[in-house]
């Protein structure tokens, strides 16, 4: 026998992300325990509003299963002293198992025996055990911010103001933070009143009387459909950024779509602008032409009542001309003097308390640009860019725009920047330098932007550690873990030719005098360990085996876009039968035996026939190699090496290398020197998994 089962705690508005964490814990713990008290049912979902957290359970048993079993307890003489009496090990087993110690068994298993509790035990009807169960589940949810409420003390995101819990047509009395559950759920908090639930299935019909959606995926579906009709009405497309709308469809129980209007006149503002007041500040969707181009229409989502759509929409444009005549006034004010006269007043602003000002950081910035554009050999015109646009890159922070509008800081700048005659080119790099801001974002596109996000990222790494303040487990507060996760996907995506150790001391040149008794070079290595570790996981996340990751950083792990391209070569050489074999083995019998102390010079007048033939081989290869590796044509450079394998099998074959004769065996070890020294130039194989 089965029924179903509804829990429903309702609260104050829960905030969207909350939300949202909080239906997925509700069902992965009300699963859990269900099945911690042996009761089976045919399925489970949590749902979400932002005035009610609920459990649906279809199907679930009346009874929980009886249990049986058989626990493997301590071994007999760990259970029983000499006499045969029980131990404290002994009792202490059959009390965790809730049996008397007389009732042990004792099983001879391998020739040892141990004793076994057997354990019975009648399952409880599920009206009994739900109460505790779901009281439980509602204490157990983990909120990202909780408060108290009134005199008790029981802490949820919001106050706890109803609870619902039916069994079938059977109340379930639940008692939580002050409150015995019901079968009367609230109702819309306009638009209904009170519905009472007759039973746990007809929790639906007592949602469309109570006007609540209490399903989130119905909530964005119907959200969806609403604003895409919405835009159509009006000849348009909505701009729906993924974030807001997710957060949106949290906020309303019983959705309602409509249109408003502004004044085309703020069309003349940067579209960023617009759309930033509209989504973060309102939680408006903006909308757009068919050609892409932002109208002065946008989309409301409301929870009031729909027959006052004409009042609800006339009040929200009301509130959107405030906020567009507030995003107006600041573009324009800031127009009025160019970008370059900000720069002095980034010296006001405290980058870091250790690290100085704002403005030295831009100071810092620009001479880091240049020094990074002159180790990555880029040409003239773009090592200017980078410069100008290092220099202009944090100006816009001053700006009354960014100020109201965090979020656009470097967008900002680069619309600044072209209105007071700064190049395309100098304004692009000024908004690319932020990126990469998240995983995924996109990188900077042009060389000047790639330049000064390097130089950014690696100014406020390299003075974080500088200054004693390196990440520790999971604080990173300067977010330098991300920020070399950035400076890795730029330098391997874009080819930009920068190398670890020169970058890094550049970067230091700029601290000097700003940390007294900087430790330049302890700090380097430490910075460039940590940028290493970031690439180590960069290349396994990119399919990379470990020993592969391992062989290549093992030899260049200053040169990010190199390592990548040995990996991904040495990867695909790894893919072919017996190509592994061939490198590993004629390395790995060589390595073992060679001698670096004595060098690689051999003497050809007291080579054997098979000595000779590798020497010959190694002339070929050495040059194959070289010329290989110098291309970055790393795919040709382990064909070379591969094709040492014959040689080599012939020398060992043929040849003892520890010969009696001192002269044979130090010129026989030289050769195998001079064999290892073409591997080693690409990667260290000796760490192979073969």
């Amino acid at each position: 026998m089965s029924r179903d089962l509804l829990f429903e705690i309702g609260v104050e508005e829960i905030p969207s992300t909350a939300l949202y964490g909080a239906i997925g814990q509700l069902a992965a713990k009300a699963a859990a325990a269900l099945k911690g008290a042996r009761l089976g049912y045919e399925d489970l979902n949590a749902y979400g509003a932002p005035r009610r957290l609920v459990l649906r359970v279809t199907g679930l048993a009346e009874r929980a299963d009886d249990l049986s079993e058989r626990v493997k307890g301590p071994s007999v003489s760990a259970a029983y002293d000499a006499d045969g009496n029980p131990t404290k090990a002994g009792e202490g087993f059959a009390r965790s198992r809730g049996v008397e110690s007389a009732d042990l068994e004792t099983v001879e298993e391998n020739g040892n025996a141990y004793v076994y509790a057997a354990i019975e035990r009648a399952g409880l009807p599920a009206a009994e055990v739900l109460p505790g169960l779901l009281a439980e589940l509602a204490a157990a949810i983990d909120w990202p911010k909780s408060m108290r409420w009134g005199s008790g003390e029981v802490r949820f995101s919001r106050p706890v103001r109803r609870l619902v819990a039916l069994f079938g047509d059977d109340v379930v009395p639940v008692e939580y933070a002050g409150l015995t559950a019901g079968r009367v759920t609230s109702g819309h908090r306009f638009l209904a009143d009170d519905v009472e639930i007759a039973s746990a299935s007809e929790y639906d019909e007592a949602a469309q009387a109570g006007r609540f959606v209490y399903d989130q995926a119905k909530r964005a579906h119907i959200l969806r459909d609403g604003i895409e009709a919405a835009a159509a009405g009006v000849d348009g497309r909505a701009v729906v950024p993924e974030k807001t709308f997710a957060e949106v469809v949290n906020l309303v129980e019983w959705p309602t779509v409509v249109v408003g209007h502004f004044d085309a006149a703020f069309l003349e503002v940067p579209r960023e602008v617009l759309e930033t007041a509209m989504e973060s500040h309102q939680r408006y969707f903006p909308v757009e032409s068919a050609d892409g181009e932002l109208t002065n229409a946008f989309i409301v989502v409301h929870n009031g009542d729909p027959e006052r759509n004409d009042v609800i929409t006339a009040g929200h444009e009301r509130v959107i001309r405030a906020r567009l005549a507030d995003a107006a006034f600041f573009y324009r004010e800031d127009l009025k003097a160019p970008l370059e006269a900000a720069v002095p007043r980034l010296e006001t602003i405290v980058f870091q308390e250790k690290l100085g000002t704002l403005g030295a950081k831009a100071a810092r910035m620009e001479a880091l640009a240049e020094k990074l554009a002159r180790i990555a050999d880029v040409d003239a015109d773009a090592e200017a860019e980078a410069v100008r646009a290092a220099h202009l890159a944090k100006a816009d922070l001053v700006s009354h725009a960014v100020v109201e509008f965090p979020s656009l800081q470097g967008v900002m700048g680069r619309y600044y920047a072209l209105a007071t005659g700064e190049s395309p080119a100098v304004a692009e790099a000024i908004v690319e330098h932020y990126r990469p801001r998240y995983a995924g974002d996109d990188l900077p596109a042009s060389i000047a932007g790639q330049l000064v996000s390097v130089a950014d990222k690696l100014d406020t790494m390299v003075g974080i550690f500088a200054a004693g303040m390196p990440p520790t487990g999971s604080q990173d507060p300067y977010a330098l873990r991300r920020g070399a996760l950035g400076i890795l996907g730029i330098i391997t995506a874009a080819g930009l030719r920068l190398t670890l150790t020169d970058s890094i001391a550049a970067a230091l040149e700029g601290y000097a005098g700003v940390i007294p008794g900087l430790d330049v070079e302890g700090t380097g290595s430490a910075v460039q360990d940590f940028v290493v570790g970031r690439l180590e996981g960069v290349l396994k996340d990119r399919g990379h085996a470990f020993d592969t990751v391992a062989a290549v950083l093992a030899v260049v792990s200053d040169d990010p876009a190199d390592a990548l391209a040995r990996c991904e070569a040495l990867t695909a050489f790894r893919s072919q039968e017996t190509a592994l074999e061939d490198l590993s083995v004629a390395f790995a019998r060589a390595q073992n035996l060679r001698d670096p102390a004595l060098g690689t010079e051999t003497d050809p007048d007291i080579m054997g026939p098979e000595e000779a033939a590798l020497a010959k081989a190694l002339d070929l290869a050495e040059n194959d190699v070289a010329a290989a590796v110098a291309a970055r044509d790393y795919a040709a450079a382990l064909a070379a090496l591969a094709a040492l394998r014959g040689p080599i099998d012939v020398f060992f074959a043929g040849v003892l290398v520890m010969a009696e004769d001192e002269a044979l065996r130090a010129n026989r070890l030289r050769l195998l020197n001079r064999f290892v020294a073409p591997f080693l130039g690409f990667a260290d194989l000796g760490r192979l998994a073969v």
